[in-house]
């Protein structure tokens, strides 16, 4: 395995990592399939340490999606 390897094993963990530090917004998938309260789409604000949260994931996210490209195009 080469360096560019490793750090998409990283990256990736992270992601996984801070995806699962999010609260949820909603009660759930399945309170949305079981006919639960329907507020599967209410317009909510992040503020503090989620919206940290949440723009580090896109960040992360963004930053693996274009390392992935980038290792399939130079491999």
């Amino acid at each position: 395995m080469s360096w560019l390897d490793w750090v998409l094993l990283v990256l990736a963990v992270i992601v996984i990592i801070v995806t699962l530090l999010q609260g949820g917004k909603t009660e759930g998938a399945s309170s949305t399939i079981m006919g639960g309260s329907n507020r599967s789409y209410v317009n909510v604000k992040e503020r503090g340490p989620e919206k940290v949260l949440s723009r580090t994931t896109f960040v992360i996210a963004g930053v693996f999606f274009l390392l992935v490209i980038l290792v399939r195009l130079y491999a």
